[in-house]
């Protein structure tokens, strides 16, 4: 097959490059521009990107002998992953970056542009793994599962892809620990065989989000206030808060008894913070919309585990969808496109559920689907 291999400049992408040409594929080397003002040197192991980044990934193609290409993606990047990301948090609500560019930049943009030129698949160093199995029907159905390396599972970022892009994408490490990786780069002569991973918002270099967010929408003073309503404090943005926070509110007063306080509400049409103590924060039910599925659509309720961060636990839960048809099947609705709300009662409450945050559904190992989390509460 030809395949277009995504090479960031890591350690990871440089190994997945090499494994699909030990294969036998026809493999060319991309490195996607995202930044438009892309610094020369890396500060730390924040960000990607860079120039640095992009000469790492050239001279691993050239280690390899295969083809190597910079595509500009930058002007798509900005639209549809750092202003979303800026329109979320102005709402109120707690994106996941990495999902959205996964989604409209890794396994949209950059996919598309791939199959335009005659490529049959993409691939990337994520961890995670594609497995062939029979589809009842005599066919073959892909199926995307976590990785073996728990430690470095990428499948919850992956939730968002659909059948008809896992059907032509290739994760070629999922069977693999990361020191194995690093130990191959290194058996292979990459001298990104050492680099560090890079971690965080890749937009956000230094880290600081709230700094980042603040010169973009500007300050907006207002009140950070308790359960029963009582002023406590003041802020300089809403929009810089997230559900479950604790560090950096700077409270005025503190509780009556002494016990920490946590943001338990982010009110951006009223400009306020809502503070309370840690058992306020405590979850049971949600309701996601923006739903992807990796495959065919859940029939009625069904057992799933729930993942509601990229490194949390999996909860147990039950799950169905919402879609205005009696049986809860979506009717119409083809593999993989979103479709009526979905609804998820967890079997125990949770802490720190942010509106914006991305449920990702599986059943054993097997990704099930996703959804945006649009509300959360008690049941």
């Amino acid at each position: 097959m030809r395949v277009v291999a995504a090479m960031s400049g890591g350690v990871d992408s440089a190994v997945a490059a090499a494994r699909l040409l030990d294969a036998g594929h026809d493999v060319v080397g991309v490195h996607l521009a995202l930044s438009q003002s892309a610094a020369t040197l890396r500060e730390s192991a924040r960000g990607c990107c860079t120039l640095e980044d992009a000469g790492d990934a050239r001279r691993v193609a050239d280690r390899l002998g295969i083809p190597f290409y910079v595509w500009d993606m930058a002007a798509r990047f900005r639209s549809d992953v750092v202003e979303d990301f800026v329109e979320e948090y102005s709402a109120g609500r707690t994106p996941n970056p990495c999902l959205r560019c996964n989604e409209r930049i890794k396994f949209a943009a950059l996919l598309d542009k791939a199959l335009a030129l005659g490529f049959d698949a993409v691939a990337t160093g994520h961890y995670a793994q594609v497995r062939e199995v029979a589809d009842g029907r005599g066919g073959i159905r892909r199926e995307l599962h976590r990785a073996v390396d728990q430690a470095k599972d990428q499948s919850y970022v992956l939730g968002v892809l659909d059948a008809e892009q896992l059907a032509r994408s290739f994760f070629p490490l999922g069977d693999t620990t990361k020191p194995q990786i690093r130990a191959e780069a290194a058996a292979r002569g990459f001298a990104v065989a050492k680099k560090p991973d890079s971690h965080d918002i890749c937009f956000i270099a230094d880290g600081d989000t709230r700094g980042w967010l603040a010169r973009r929408l500007g300050e907006r003073p207002g009140e950070i206030v308790d359960e029963a309503g009582e002023v406590v404090g003041e802020h300089q943005g809403a929009y810089a808060y997230t559900v479950g926070q604790r560090r950096g509110l700077h409270l005025g007063r503190p509780s009556g008894d002494g016990t920490p306080r946590y943001v338990t509400e982010v009110d951006v049409a009223r400009n306020r913070v809502v503070v309370g103590p840690a058992e306020l924060l405590g979850i049971d039910a949600l309701r996601g919309d923006h739903v992807r599925w990796c495959g065919e659509p859940p029939v009625g309720q069904v057992r799933v585990g729930a993942q509601l961060r990229a490194h949390g636990a999996e909860l147990p839960a039950t799950a169905w969808i919402e879609d205005g048809t009696e049986d809860g099947t979506g009717a119409g609705v083809e593999d993989g496109v979103e479709g009526g709300e979905l609804q998820v009662r967890l079997d125990e409450r949770t802490r720190g559920v942010a509106p914006g945050q991305s449920v990702v559904l599986y059943d054993g190992t097997r990704v099930v689907g996703s959804a945006t989390i649009a509300q959360a509460w008690r049941a």
